[in-house]
């Protein structure tokens, strides 16, 4: 089929309580449902003054962040921006990143390529609590 259609909110399962946070924080993981060959995409939903708890890195695929709603700040190894609608980042393969979500609350959609297919696991290195004040 030449396309594939789904909404981000009701047809894609949310895995937000896999990261032991709040009832409100959402996490839509939407590579596979949407049948992406060449890219990767999600949709986060951070609630209020609620920072993400786990940074990560790819070995392989570059990331990109854009906020449509909210506001919030964004840590990319040392680096530390503040966020608003419609800012986009873009995070090298290797870079840390982690977000936190401002007194509105950060919804994003994060971009990634390549889709590393049957184990997209193997590139990616998380951790808890990697940002610390």
């Amino acid at each position: 089929m030449a396309f594939t259609h789904k909404n981000l909110k009701a047809d894609v399962e949310d895995v937000g309580s896999n990261f032991d946070g709040p009832e409100d924080l959402h996490f839509h993981l939407a590579t596979r449902p949407l049948e992406l060959e060449k890219s990767g995409l999600s949709v986060q939903w951070i609630p209020p003054d609620y920072r993400f708890p786990y940074g990560h890195t790819h070995r392989e695929q570059e990331e990109v962040y854009v906020v449509v709603r909210g506001s919030g700040r964004m840590k990319v190894d040392d680096e530390v921006m503040d966020l608003r609608a419609w800012d986009a980042v873009r995070v090298a393969p290797g870079a840390w990143r982690g977000y936190e979500a401002g007194p509105d609350g950060l919804e994003i959609l994060v971009i990634g390529a390549p889709n590393l297919g049957g184990s997209p696991r193997d590139d990616v290195e998380g951790r808890r609590d990697w940002w610390v004040d």
